[in-house]
Formats: structure tokens, sequence, C-alpha cells
């Protein structure tokens, strides 16, 4: 029993181990490959407009910040009569259709009249459902997903007009960055993720053919959206499984993440929105999994790849067991030396992480005009390893859920704490 108990432990270690070094290398892809984040970045001038685009904005009790973002879009450093924007919202949300057309009424008597809203009132009530309400009226060559309280750059819409042309690609996913770093004990980790994963790792997967894509600032040709017959109604993450269904269509996917270009949003403004929605991110990903979309990708590297990515929740939930039992060994269990040792190497991938989210809050920081401080730094430090319990505590809350046949939308409130003043719209039209 004591053998068993020594090799189970040894060969948990190794994985995740294993696991842990991957995923490190894919934070630092862009900075390891020669030339990468170069490649990554916008084109320093832009086309002359060229494509349209119908921006879809679904919204749900987003009374707060949805007049903004309406404002921000048609502000936009972009013709007007190639924009076209649609407010979507399910019937019984009069506050926030009630909101859309205020500031649409506004608009309009200002001259500008590219805004709709669509109202659904069928099932289910989620964010895939409401963009696929929303497709048909949709009229233009490309079309894009925005969330209600996002800041977009002003010359969004000039950069992937640039690259699609340029390129000559049907996809483009470009950054989308929380900035609220100081908003809470979890902020500067969260700020963290989403800047590693735009900024290197989904280059990774891009190359590799097998990209899960972000829910927005996410840009499709229209005629490839309704041939692969929109997004999954219910799906929790519709944008990953599209996105592994575009990459099994044989479509390359631009990945543009440039500081000076990114959509800024905010963190979840309390720790139960927090775990509500990484729930649902890693349901979603279980779902995906379950539904095979990662076994129509025609090579076995990419098949393997995707398949990684989905399972990666159950890996969150592993961890997050082993870490409370590793404790618990620490105190109570006698081991070999080298088990022991072995059984700290996930540990010490854990530390080499953190070194590198610490570097990375500099990186994020000195890009957008703010400042990390040591205290920042020691406030993230004791903050990792209960921001690890809470990843794996949703991907454990995720997998009862799943288990038990829920799939309902669990809404992630939001209250503008990344609101600034708009940029000023650069000038890079050759």
């Amino acid at each position: 029993m004591t053998l068993l108990l020594h090799t189970g432990l040894v060969l948990i270690s190794v994985l995740l181990t294993v696991q842990s070094a991957h995923v490190l290398y894919l934070m630092l892809y862009t900075w390891d490959q020669k030339d990468a984040e170069e490649r990554a970045r916008a084109p320093e001038e832009f086309l002359p407009p060229r494509l349209s685009f119908s921006v879809l904005l679904p919204a749900r009790h987003e009374e707060d910040v949805i007049q903004t973002t309406i404002e921000r879009v048609v502000r936009a450093d972009y013709p007007a009569e190639l924009l076209e924007v649609f407010v979507i919202c399910s019937a019984d949300d009069t506050g926030t259709i009630a909101r859309a057309e205020e500031k649409i009424a506004e608009l309009g008597r200002e001259g500008v009249h590219n805004v709709g809203v669509v109202v659904f009132d069928d099932q289910p009530v989620n964010k895939p459902h409401g963009l696929n309400a929303a497709l048909p009226h949709t009229s233009h060559d490309v079309v894009t997903i925005f969330d209600a309280e996002d800041d977009i750059h002003p010359a969004i819409f000039a950069l992937v007009n640039t690259v699609m042309i340029q390129d000559r690609v049907n996809v483009v996913q470009a950054g989308v960055q929380l900035m609220n770093y100081q908003s809470t004990w979890y902020s500067a980790l969260n700020v963290l993720e989403y800047f590693f994963w735009f900024k290197s790792r989904l280059h990774y997967h891009a190359l590799e053919g097998a990209i899960p894509l972000g829910g927005n600032t996410v840009f499709f040709r229209r005629e490839l959206l309704v041939r692969l017959g929109g997004w999954d109604d219910h799906n929790l993450t519709e944008d990953a499984d599209l996105g592994l269904r575009v990459s099994a269509a044989g479509e390359r996917v631009r990945v543009v993440y440039d500081d000076r270009y990114v959509t800024k949003e905010e963190t979840p403004p309390t720790l139960g929105h927090f775990v509500r929605q990484r729930t649902r991110w890693s349901q979603g990903f279980m779902q995906t999994l379950r539904k095979g979309t990662w076994k129509q990708m025609p090579t076995r590297k990419q098949r393997w790849l995707a398949f990684y990515v989905l399972a990666f929740p159950h890996g969150q939930a592993l961890l997050g067991l082993y870490l409370l039992v590793s404790l618990g060994m620490m105190l109570f269990l006698k081991v070999p030396v080298l088990v022991a040792l072995i059984s700290w190497l996930p540990v010490l991938m854990l530390a080499a992480h953190f070194v590198t989210q610490a570097v990375g809050l500099y990186e994020f920081t000195d890009a957008h005009g703010l400042q990390a401080t040591p205290k920042a730094v020691l406030r993230m430090a004791v903050a990792w390893y209960p921001y690890q319990l809470v990843l794996s505590y949703a991907a454990l809350r995720a997998m009862r859920r799943q288990m038990t046949g829920r799939s309902d939308w669990e809404k992630t409130q939001h209250v503008g704490a990344h609101r600034a003043e708009p940029p000023e719209a650069d000038s890079h039209v050759a």
C-alpha cells in the first residue's frame, strides 16, 4: 500500500510538472520565438477603408455600461456608412433595451442612423442564441462581436480592414485586455492571464491551426459565419467552439495583439462573479470536449492540441486537489527523500509561473502608462496560492454542473471599473 501511494504521488507530480512546464512555454511563446512578437503587432500604416463591418453587441442587464459602449463604437475612426451596429437583448431585459433606445434616439438627433436593437423572445437566453438571432439582420462584409462593457480603440476597424486585405484571411482575433489590476485581491492575476493569453498563447494556437477564439474583438467574414451555421446555442464557450470549427474547416486565423489597439475590459467586480465566470468557461470547455469538435481537426497534432486545451479545466481541478493533499502530506506523511523531492516539482513550476507573471505585470503596466510597484508584486504573492485554489474550485464546480446536467448561463456583472477617457484616434491611413 505504501509503495502504491508513493508511486501514485510520483506519477501525479511528474504529470503536473510536465503540464505546468508546457503552459509556461506557451505563456512565453512570442518572447521565445524569433520575430514572433513583431509578427503579432498591428501594421504601422493602414489601408484605405474598403471592408464594411456589422458590429454585434450582446447585452443582458447592462444598463450601466451599454450607452458608453455604443458611443465608442459609432465614434470609431472609420466611415459611418461602412458600419452597422446591433445591440442584442432578450425581451425581458427592458432596462437595457430602454437605455440602448435612449442612446439611439440621441444619436439619431445628431444624424447617426446606423444603430439598432435586435430583441429575441425565445430560449435559451444566452449570448450565442442572441448572436444567432442577430446574424440574419447583418448585411456587411465582416461580422464582429464586442461585449457590452468593451472600450474599443477608435482605429480597430481600420486595423482589421488592413490585416484582412493584406494577409488574405477570413478571421482575425484582435487583443482583449483587462485593465483594473488593482481593484480586488485577485485582479492583477486575472489581468495577467489575459495578457499572456492574447499576447502569446493564442499565437501558438493560430500557428498550429487549433485555436479557441476569444469571445469578443474577433472578426469573421460574414459568408464564413453563415457557412458554419453561426454559434452553438447551448455552448457556454461558444467562442472556443466556433474557433475550433473554423480551424477544422481549414481557415487560417490571424491573431493581432498590439498594446496600442487592445479592447479594454474589467475584471469581475466580486469573487462570486469571478467564480461564476470561471465556472462557465470551464464547463464550456467540457461541453466542447464532449461534443467532439476537436475530432474534426485534419491532423493528429491539431486534434491533440485541441483536446489538451479543452481538457485543461480537468487539470485545474486536479491541481487544486493536489495542492490541498500536498499540504496534508507535508504535515502528516513521511516519504523517501527522492519521492519528496519529486513531489515538490509542481510547486517549483508554480513558483516559475509566479516569477513570469511578476515580470509580466511590469511589462503590462509599462505598455499602458500605468505603474507597477513592489507592493503590487507582494500583493500578488500573497494572493497566488488562494487564486489557484479559486480556479480549481471553479473547475470542480463546473464538473459538478456538467454531471448534473445544469447548463444555464451565469451572468457576470459589469460596473465599468476599466473606463477611462477615450484615447485619441491614431492616424495611420496610407
